[in-house]
């Protein structure tokens, strides 16, 4: 029994290439996709199984007592059983299924992909698609109209997270049948280390502890002292006036001016540790400046980004920090 179960997870793991390669040739990647013949398979469900199952005994019963209400009985239900083909193949022909993007997201969350299901013809009444084993995801798509659905998958590891091919399929309208295909919408969302907290990394040779402490502040230096202001999370801690907390004034940092000409810079090589966890104390330090509208610049190993601040600087360093290493 062991060697039996062995034998057939080997053939599967060897078929899996080939089948792969097939559905390529006739299925290609596509942003737009439109079921047709050749894209569409049926076969009978579980329940269509047992439903011929029974039509079978019904015709030996009818072969055998000679009797005309079974025999008229049987291929009645044979007849419901072949145009039920047709109606579960027509419910699936003929839609057309879009990539309508999908957001980034950070290591450990929900990568997004969404789907836009589309009528030109008909009405297409419970359509199920996802990734199988999980759940699928049913929708009606009303006649020349679209509806949009929002499929999920986990973001285990940063970098580039291509969606496999999206299984559709339509069991209506009796679930005799089960008609289905296997789209690729060639979908990608691009995922970002997950922040990590920590101390903030900086470039070497900034100056004295003073000076970097100010860099710490504002991302350009630090000159004289300006004053006492709130700690915010991600202020270095060595600023803090513990004076002024022992008096029961709360948190206060040291505040400093900035200097001119100089430039906060994120830098890869000044950190410890290996380089997952390097990208993700970069990942938090740009998130963090970012949201502060600080100037900074960013130092990869291959790579510099000019120090600068908004949406888009943001965004250009999240997606080095996501592709760092990566070949393709």
């Amino acid at each position: 029994m062991v060697a039996a179960r062995s034998a057939g997870t080997l053939m599967r793991a060897a078929l899996k290439p080939l089948w792969r390669r097939w559905l390529a040739r006739r299925i290609p990647p596509a942003a737009s996709v439109r079921l047709n013949q050749r894209r569409i398979f049926i076969l009978p469900s579980r329940v269509g199984g047992a439903f011929a199952v029974a039509l079978l005994l019904m015709l030996l019963v009818g072969i055998n007592y000679q009797n005309s209400l079974a025999y008229g009985l049987t291929f009645l239900l044979m007849s419901v059983f072949v145009v039920t083909i047709l109606h579960t193949y027509r419910n699936l022909a003929g839609l057309v299924l879009k990539a309508g993007g999908g957001g980034a997201v950070f290591v450990g969350e929900q990568a997004r992909f969404r789907v836009r299901l589309e009528s030109r013809e008909r009405e297409h009444q419970a359509i199920a698609l996802g990734w199988p084993p999980a759940e699928l995801v049913v929708r009606d798509v009303p006649h020349e109209g679209q509806t949009e659905v929002d499929l999920n998958l986990p973001a285990t590891r940063r970098g580039w997270l291509r969606s496999e091919r999206l299984r559709v399929e339509s069991r209506f309208p009796l679930g005799l049948l089960v008609a289905w295909s296997w789209v690729d919408l060639d979908q990608a969302v691009l995922v970002y280390p997950r922040p990590l907290e920590g101390d903030l990394p900086l470039s070497a040779g900034l100056g004295d502890e003073e000076d970097e402490e100010g860099m710490r502040a504002r991302g350009q230096g630090a000159d004289d002292f300006q004053g006492l202001r709130e700690y915010q999370p991600g202020d270095s801690k060595r600023r803090l006036d513990w004076k002024a907390y022992s008096r029961g004034q709360g948190l206060l940092v040291k505040d400093f001016a900035m200097l001119s000409g100089r430039d906060l810079w994120l830098d890869f090589d000044s950190l410890a540790g290996d380089s997952e966890m390097r990208l993700a104390l970069l990942c938090h330090w740009v998130l963090q400046f970012s949201e502060r509208q600080q100037a900074f610049g960013l130092q990869l190993p291959g790579q510099v980004i000019a120090p600068d601040y908004g949406d888009g600087h943001r965004d250009a360093c999240l997606r080095a920090l996501a592709l760092f290493g990566a070949h393709s």
